[in-house]
């Protein structure tokens, strides 16, 4: 903690007494109850961002689906109908905290995670054929089969009979399975995955030196294949830009392999290994995925609900004025969606702390945002569902036995906002 706080988004917190920052110590250690109050405080909460910036941190399950779904509110604070200066542009100012080069920045405002209709749809269109329930279904032997390699070998990790399922099953697993649908080689993967954790750590010393090798490394990678073409989706995106460059520029096609490879892992390894530690500290909803292994679909909602590694959502922009729950948003105004208390909002679910793995009915419509909803729905939350189920089963059908290898006061956590990450989850197999 002592680290994140000594950031430049840091120097912010508490200069607005009653306006809670997203990088005050307190929501950051423990969201759940800080967040669960502003949620009880009321369902719309003027806060500030990281960088200062007025926010209005949206807390309940309804007032979150109802943002998420309202076209109103957009994720590019360049959108003609804000009105914003560029020097006014939240996204810009953010990466001037970072210190990011200006000609890098592009890589990360050109995401589709950054766009909207019509190009948010015009690319989603051009991947979400790799992610349709048919190429999912078809995936999983493959899936199974890491998973079950991974888990084989975990005995050859252990030192006094204790293994790190982050670092040999709960990242692997994710990791391996994304690479191999985009087309990463096999060599690159460890480095990826230190990547990983440099972008998302908001430290601009790390960003700095990461993030012109990450592009690079893109670059190099788009010029090798393009030479030897295959059926992977890198190979896809290459001839999409090749045969129509206005359906894909250069920056998007190299944004959109960071995006992929980014997203496709690490939330799914952090689900793995944030839904292992609940199963393995609440022995009654173990017993139940032990004895009815039906029920894994429903265990990785609840699951995701109860413990997904993320806890809000990137900034939307209301593009006209709106009233929500009762609170005017003017346009142009930033809006903050939490999804860790809309997940635990007493309003929407019965006894909402507890963890209840048969929570969630079978063949329903998700009852929870850990996924997000609407338009910007995470494109690759059938393959990250899939992902969790094989690795809970497998994991509990090699070693039905394995128990927590430290106390669970002890486990730690990366201090970031908006996250819930386990720095490593020491178990002992049995």
């Amino acid at each position: 903690m002592s680290e994140l706080m000594n950031s430049p988004f840091a120097a912010h917190v508490g200069k607005h007494p009653g306006e809670p920052n997203v990088m005050d110590p307190a929501l950051i250690t423990d969201p759940f109850t800080g967040y669960g109050a502003l949620r009880e405080q009321g369902p719309v909460v003027r806060g500030r961002f990281m960088d200062d910036s007025p926010v209005w941190l949206v807390t309940r399950f309804e007032e979150v689906r109802q943002v998420l779904r309202d076209q109103r509110f957009v994720n590019n604070p360049a959108s003609p109908s804000l009105n914003y200066a560029p020097e006014d542009n939240p996204l810009t100012r953010l990466m001037e905290m970072l210190g990011l080069p200006e000609h890098l920045r592009v890589y990360l405002l050109g995401s589709i995670l950054n766009y909207d209709a019509p190009d948010h749809t015009r690319l989603r269109r051009l991947v979400s054929r790799a992610f349709t329930a048919r190429k999912i279904t078809d995936l999983r032997p493959r899936v199974e089969q890491i998973a079950d390699a991974l888990l084989a070998r975990l005995p050859e990790h252990a030192e006094d009979g204790v293994v790190d399922l982050i670092q040999h099953f709960a990242y692997p697993l994710p990791i391996t399975v994304i690479c191999e649908l985009v087309g990463i080689p096999e060599a690159d993967r460890p480095q990826w995955r230190t990547w990983g954790a440099d972008l998302i750590s908001m430290d601009p010393d790390r960003l700095g030196a990461s993030f012109p090798a990450m592009i690079e490394h893109i670059h190099q990678m788009v010029r090798e294949r393009r030479e030897a073409l295959t059926d992977d989706l890198l190979s896809e995106l290459i001839r999409t830009h090749d045969d129509d460059g206005g359906r894909l520029s250069d920056v998007e096609m190299v944004t959109m392999i960071l995006t992929l490879v980014l997203a496709g892992h690490e939330t799914t390894a952090h689900l793995i290994s944030n839904g292992t530690a609940a199963l393995l500290t609440h022995p009654d909803q173990l017993r139940l995925v032990k004895d009815d292994p039906a029920l894994l679909p429903r265990a990785v909602h609840e699951l995701m609900r109860w413990c997904g590694p993320v806890h809000m959502t990137q900034l939307r922009y209301a593009t006209a004025d709106v009233d929500l729950a009762g609170t005017p948003i003017r346009q142009g105004d930033a809006v903050q969606l939490i999804l860790v208390s809309a997940n635990f909002d007493p309003r929407h679910y019965t006894d909402p702390d507890r963890l209840d793995l048969t929570r969630h009915p079978a063949g329903h419509a998700e009852n929870h945002v850990g996924f997000g909803h609407g338009a910007h729905y995470c494109l690759g939350a059938t393959l990250a569902k899939q992902e969790g189920e094989v690795a809970f089963g497998k994991l509990l059908t090699h070693y039905p036995d394995i128990s927590l290898g430290i106390a669970p006061e002890h486990l730690e956590r990366t201090p970031l906002p908006g996250n819930w990450r386990l720095n490593s989850l020491p178990v002992r197999l049995g």
